[in-house]
């Protein structure tokens, strides 16, 4: 732990005793893959799929190349089922399951066409959502060995229209969404301060939207003690180093030994960095790159056996 940091005085959740859940909204979920049909399948279909006979029915398999976490159960069930409702698909390893390399995710059966047709929709959904799962479930794994007390944090570098999916991947993950969209919280930056004072910003938000956490980007430690002192609920470090992060963890722990003003880091987190801010006691870690740079995690679905004529 960097010198002069020290953990903040008051009761504190360890993020495994925290239950989340890790599925999105069906309405999300509904819109985002019907969509992703739409564009697949255009106005002619799969023309591939047309030449295999429609009495040939199989079982798949869909299994990870290498491990990770799991994330996209729903979007997955729902290809397969706006395709053909016909299409059984038995779950195995539900979102938020950690998974070998080729391990049994789900077996998917029913008319091969249909299988085929929804397959690449599919394992789009399944494996750019499980390749943020993993890359969030990395970050709180190393934070986790550095401070149980510090949470990791997604923000709004989300793919447009695919928010609340990538979001819940945060957290199948482990991870926590910070907030959904501009209107559920304050957050002042730098350009919001333009004309105005941090203190004027917090009693104006605070007379404009009562009951909402008011939180203020601070780049100096000057920034964070005027923010403290005027009631913010967060401050968040921008691109502090974990040294000067552990000053204004000593310096807010002091004017709010209630906890009533948390600290959060942004800014280039990395994970190797990440513990050290950890370290430090800051009480947020927010990292853009779990939903803008996660690399997807490479599913396949594979026969499971001979396919076979029906009818």
């Amino acid at each position: 732990m960097p010198a002069g940091a020290r953990l903040r005085p008051r009761p504190r959740l360890d993020r495994r005793s925290v239950t989340l859940d890790p599925y999105p909204p069906l309405d999300a979920v509904r819109r985002a893959v019907q969509a992703a049909l739409d564009e697949d399948l255009g106005e002619l279909g799969d023309l591939s799929a047309a030449l295999v006979p429609a009495a040939r029915h199989a079982t798949l398999v869909i299994v990870p190349r290498r491990a990770g976490v799991i994330a996209g159960e729903l979007c997955a069930r729902e290809a397969f089922a706006l395709v053909d409702p016909t299409v059984k698909v038995v779950w195995h390893l539900p979102d938020g399951s950690s998974a070998p390399a080729g391990a049994a995710v789900a077996e998917v059966s029913g008319p091969l066409r249909s299988i085929l047709t929804a397959e690449r929709t599919a394992l789009n959904f399944l494996g750019r959502l499980s390749g943020i799962a993993t890359l969030t479930r990395r970050f709180v794994d190393a934070v986790h060995a550095a401070n149980p007390a510090t949470r990791v944090l997604d923000t709004r570098k989300t793919t447009p229209g695919l928010r609340a999916l990538e979001k819940a991947a945060v957290r199948a993950g482990g991870g926590h969404n910070h907030r959904f969209g501009l209107f559920d919280a304050v957050l002042v930056k730098d350009n919001h301060l333009a004309g105005i004072g941090i203190t004027e910003a917090v009693r104006s938000a605070r007379a404009m939207w009562p009951g909402r956490n008011v939180e203020i980007e601070c780049e100096r430690i000057e920034q964070v003690d005027e923010a403290c002192r005027a009631g913010a609920s967060s401050v968040l470090l921008d691109n502090m180093s974990p040294e000067q992060a552990a000053a204004c963890v000593e310096l807010v722990a002091g004017l709010r030994p209630d906890g009533s003003t948390l600290v959060e880091v942004s800014g280039g987190i990395t994970l190797e960095s990440a513990p050290r801010y950890a370290a430090a006691g800051v009480d947020l870690i927010s990292v853009g790159a779990l939903t803008h740079s996660a690399p997807a995690l490479d599913l396949g679905l594979d026969l499971s056996g001979e396919p076979e004529q029906t009818g």
